[in-house]
Parts: structure tokens; sequence; C-alpha cells
């Protein structure tokens, strides 16, 4: 049998084509959307995202009631949202385990536990993929859940009740658990509680699955302020706090086996500002460059802050409006070129580009059509 002689040319040309298939087939992510169902949605919606072009497709949905937050297994196998419902007897919230085929796209229920309290509004899953914690706003507490080797989830191993109160009467009257952010060594949670204006920090053990608070580097944050979600900057050397009730942002220090320290309170919102406060999301930049922070109230902005890579210390260097009203979660795509926001109360998510220099916001014209949308997660 004669074979033909391959040229250098050819050889070039398949190693380019293959380079080209490669490329191409990275610039699609998943975009997995949670939503809250009083309105016309129905649940967990996901779509097709270019990274590229920021274009986008539906792909598909799954009914289940006001899944307001999710995330993502590592194996990425597995999606977990709240139910952000609640009950007479304080435990009507739940927490809901799905299959994701990321080839299709396609969600699948498994089943359904207690969050332990009411009106679940938080879920993270620890790096092993073995635990699920869960924060019930209503509830003001935060529950562990193991997670079994088929993804669904257990009953609660644990529910850690926050009591007490603070400055506004209105909505601190009691604990308000509202985000659970693990670090990066999966061995400490930050836990921001609006209702009693703390930022507490808990050991976590994640073999055993306990959680204990390490009170000494817990911290009381200003009176009134309303703690609400944390993001870490890529050393974790700093945490900064959305405070929603006082439109701020708190910046603190955090040493390896240390205590939390404030370091600064900037305002999240513009200086001749006169409306309503209404702090919600908040992320650092992946090159820990530019920090963002998502304002409701009136305002229906997102804060643009520049990151002092020595000390972690904030200066504001833009407002940029959200195109729509009340802005929730937002989110970088996985290429980081692009900046997802969802409008919860007008509906959609605005699509922005992102200029690496001076950290602004451009809009693309790009929309996603997906009702009463909350939370923003990517599946690559």
């Amino acid at each position: 049998m004669h074979l033909k002689k391959i040229t250098m040319k050819e050889i070039l040309l398949l190693l380019l084509t293959a380079l080209t298939i490669s490329v191409t087939a990275q610039k699609n992510s998943k975009l997995i959307i949670g939503t809250y169902t009083n309105g016309k949605s129905e649940g967990i919606y996901v779509y097709d995202f270019n990274t590229s072009s920021g274009d986008n497709a539906f792909v598909s949905s799954v009914k289940t009631a006001n899944p307001t937050f999710l995330a993502v297994a590592p194996n990425k196998k597995y999606v977990y949202a709240v139910n952000e419902n609640g009950d007479a007897a304080n435990n009507g919230g739940t927490v809901s385990a799905f299959k994701f085929n990321k080839k299709k796209g396609l969600l699948s229920f498994i089943n359904q536990q207690p969050s332990g309290g009411n009106h679940p509004c938080y879920i993270v899953v620890d790096k092993t993929g073995k635990w699920v914690i869960a924060a019930n706003y209503s509830g003001g507490s935060f529950s562990l859940l193991p997670v079994n080797k088929d993804g669904s989830v257990a009953p609660a191993k644990a529910v850690v009740q926050h009591k007490g109160k603070s400055a506004n009467k209105e909505r601190q009257e009691s604990a308000h658990v509202h985000s659970t952010v693990l670090t990066g060594d999966n061995k400490r949670l930050l836990v921001a509680d609006l209702g009693t204006d703390k930022l507490l920090l808990y050991n976590f053990d994640d073999i055993n699955g306990t959680l204990t608070e390490d009170s000494t580097a817990s911290i009381n944050v200003n009176g009134g302020s309303g703690p609400r979600h944390i993001a870490l900057d890529p050393s974790e050397k700093y945490v900064y706090l959305t405070e929603e009730l006082s439109g701020t942002i708190g910046v603190f220090s955090l040493a390896k086996y240390g205590k939390l320290k404030l370091l600064q309170t900037i305002s999240a919102v513009a200086e001749n500002y006169k409306g309503s406060f209404g702090g919600a999301d908040i992320h650092v930049s992946p090159d820990g460059k530019f920090l963002y922070a998502s304002n409701r109230g009136e305002a229906n902005t997102i804060a643009i802050f520049s990151v002092d890579a020595a000390t972690g210390l904030l200066t504001i260097i833009g407002q940029q409006s959200t195109m729509g009203i009340m802005p929730r979660n937002f989110n970088f795509d996985p290429s980081g070129n692009f900046l997802l926001v969802a409008n919860q109360q007008s509906g959609g998510i605005v699509i922005f580009s992102i200029n690496h220099l001076t950290g602004l916001l451009t809009d693309t014209g790009k929309r996603i059509d997906v009702p009463n949308p909350v939370c923003i997660k990517w599946v690559n």
C-alpha cells in the first residue's frame, strides 16, 4: 500500500486547523441564571455564551421555586440552588440539587432538603464538593449540608443560629445571615450578618464537617450599616464587604491566622446622591486591580473602584448605570472581558465590556431576556 508523503506545509495547516477548532470550542461557556419566580420566571435558565463576542442563546430551563442563588460543584456536574421561601415555623427554606449535563446544557432535579430556616438567599459548595453551606436570611442562621456521591444533598448536619439586633429597627430587629464565603484554602468561612452588623469568621473542617466560630477574629461593623455580600482579593489578604443599609463598602485586612481589621469605609454611591441606599453584590476583577459593587435604591448603578495593590484600599473612579432597575448579582464572564448585570425588577441581564486599563464599563447593547434575574454563574 502506497502512503502519501505529507509535506511540512500540510502539517502546519492541520495544526492550525486543530488550534482554530480548539480556540473556537473554548469561546462558548454555559451561563446559569437563578431568578425569583413570583413573576414570569419559572426557575433556573441555561444559556450558551460566546466569551469572544458576548453573543448568547437560550439552551434550557428547569422549574423550581425562587432559586435566587446558585452554586456550581467543583466537578461541574452538579448545581445547587436555594429556594428562597418561608413558613410560620421558620423552616420553609430549601436547598435543591440538580445534575448538570454540560454538553447539552441540561439541568435535571435530584433532590431537595430543608435549609434549616426561612428565606435562604446564598449558597456555596466547598472545594471538596462534599459540603454545601446555605445562608438563611429571615431565619438568621446558616446550615451545613453533606453532599452524597450522586450529587444529592443530605439533611443538614449543622444549623448555626445567630442572635441579636442592631440600630435599624425596621431591618435589624433580629439576625439576618446574608452570605457565606469560603477562603481559598477551604479552612475558613466568612459570614455576613445584616441584622446584627457583624462579619464573622468560622474555622471549617472539611473532613469531619464541623464549623467553629473564631470569636477573636470576628468583627462588629458600623452600627446600622447592614453587612450583605463579601469579596476577597486574589491574594486573600483583604476582605471587601457591601454594607446594604449605609450604601458603603468596608475594607478589612485578613491575617492568615489572625483577626479581621477594618482599614477603610468608603461610599459606593455618587457624592451628590440623595436617594435610598441598597448595596447588593460585590466582586474584585480577576487581575485584582478593580472592585465593582451594585447599588439598588434609586441609584441603579455599578460603582467602580481602583484597588491599591500595596494596601488594599479603594478609590472611587466611576458609576455605571445598569440600564435597568434593581441590580442584584453581577459577574465577570470566564474571559474577564465582559461584566453581566442582573436587573431583578426591570428584568433582563445587561452585558458590559470591560476596559482592562481603566476598569470602566461600556454597554455592548447585548441583552439576555430573563425575567426577574438574581444570580449569575458559569460552567466552562
